[in-house]
């Protein structure tokens, strides 16, 4: 999330939420055998080899197949934005709870299935479910990356009350020591991917085989803040074995976990957009400014939309005025790149003014008037878009990579 207030290579970026995908699934995964080994005081290698590849296989497997059924509802059944929404909300739900049962990988199942799902929904949802989604989805994860925390200050009490043994300094202590050796581990395995490409490049083709020197792995061993997952995963150890003893250390682990969240989020939460600044990373990849490459392609696209309603609908717009306004405000587009979008402030100051005296005259009119509410309202809409308009680029780019539509 702090990658969207900084600017930073995008391959950098891409690097990171992939990486962070797949060490929240992998460390699951063994993070479930760890409390397989603990409850049980058993761990047979060659039965969690076997076991551990059942889920990963078929986890993503189970999520595909879910997730390629939930596609075709989509496509087939007669569905609307809110019926759209509501079967994403429970996509997630069916592809887990399907590969819980047969015993495989919840959380890869519902990664898979949710990527799949990413990749296609131009092909099965509508333009207005997207919009309306990416609002929904983002609030929902706002809310449930707050409630779990709420969950972990609700508990810190009991959680304090339990290191009677062990002591809240020590306790505290330990949590420094192993929030030092996770940073640590981090950064050392930045550098050493790096090491190993930059020997694999000598043998095999690799996706860059440039040096990126020392500002990117550090960056990428820096950003290895714990979150919400961490705390889940914490929060789910039992409180008693099978056998109905308590489960060794469980407030200590939590506590610690606890620690670990609160110094990597304050630390390297609050210094890695310094860091990111002070490091001046340029990006290889796009070195046309992003506001520039943004008017170049609606530019690009306005043409080709001109050039295609020219070509296949001239008699139309002999006939139909409103596909000439259409076509003429294309045209402009095409020449300048610019629209009603992109306003100066003094000139962004001026609509939303004017937006504002008909929000105002729209109300005192239906309280004067008897005006059916429904037409009110979608007068009332089309204002809030239009106040929407003047700050569409930021939101767009607000936006950008959170693509779960």
């Amino acid at each position: 999330a702090i990658l969207k207030f900084v600017k930073v290579p995008r391959r950098f970026s891409s690097i990171l939420e992939g990486e962070s995908l797949l060490n929240d699934a992998s460390s699951l995964i063994v993070f479930r055998f760890a409390l397989i080994a603990a409850a049980t005081g058993q761990f047979v290698w060659h039965e969690a080899a076997l076991s551990f590849t059942w889920m990963v296989l078929g986890g993503v497997g189970i999520g595909i197949g879910v997730g390629y059924i939930i596609m075709k509802l989509h496509k087939f059944l007669p569905t609307d934005t809110n019926a759209d929404i509501v079967l994403s909300l429970l996509s997630p739900y069916l592809m887990y709870i399907a590969a819980e049962e047969v015993h495989s990988s919840g959380v890869l199942a519902v990664v898979s299935g949710g990527l799949l799902l990413s990749n296609h929904r131009l092909t099965y949802l509508s333009s207005s479910s997207r919009l309306r989604g990416v609002n929904v989805w983002e609030s929902l994860s706002f809310v449930l990356n707050g409630l779990v925390f709420m969950f972990i200050g609700l508990d810190l009490p009991e959680i304090t009350s339990g290191l009677e043994k062990t002591g809240i300094w020590p306790a505290i202590g330990y949590g420094l020591i192993i929030t030092l050796v996770l940073v640590l581990a981090r950064v050392i395995s930045a550098f050493a991917a790096v090491i190993v490409t930059l020997v694999a490049r000598n043998f095999i083709t690799v996706a860059d085989p440039t040096n990126p020197g020392i500002r990117a792995p550090m960056l990428l061993g820096w950003s290895g803040m714990r979150g919400v997952v961490s705390l889940a995963a914490a929060l789910s150890i039992p409180v008693q074995l099978d056998d109905g003893s308590l489960f060794p250390q469980r407030n200590l682990i939590l506590f610690i976990t606890f620690i670990v969240i609160l110094v990597t989020l304050v630390l390297q939460g609050l210094t890695l957009p310094w860091l990111i600044k002070k490091m001046d990373m340029h990006d290889p990849d796009y070195i046309i400014p992003e506001d520039e490459m943004y008017n170049k392609v609606r530019k690009e696209l306005s043409a080709q939309a001109l050039e295609y309603i020219r070509t296949n609908y001239s008699t139309q717009m002999e006939t139909q005025p409103v596909l000439r306004q259409i076509a003429d405000k294309w045209q402009a587009t095409a020449a300048t790149g610019n629209d009603e979008v992109f306003m100066d402030d003094a000139t962004k100051e001026v609509y939303r003014d004017v937006l504002n005296r008909q929000r105002e005259w729209l109300i005192a009119k239906n309280k004067t008037e008897n005006i059916d509410e429904g037409i009110v309202r979608r007068h009332l809409l089309f204002l809030d878009i239009e106040m929407g308009k003047e700050s569409g680029f930021d939101l767009l780019r607000s936006l950008n990579g959170n693509q779960h539509f």
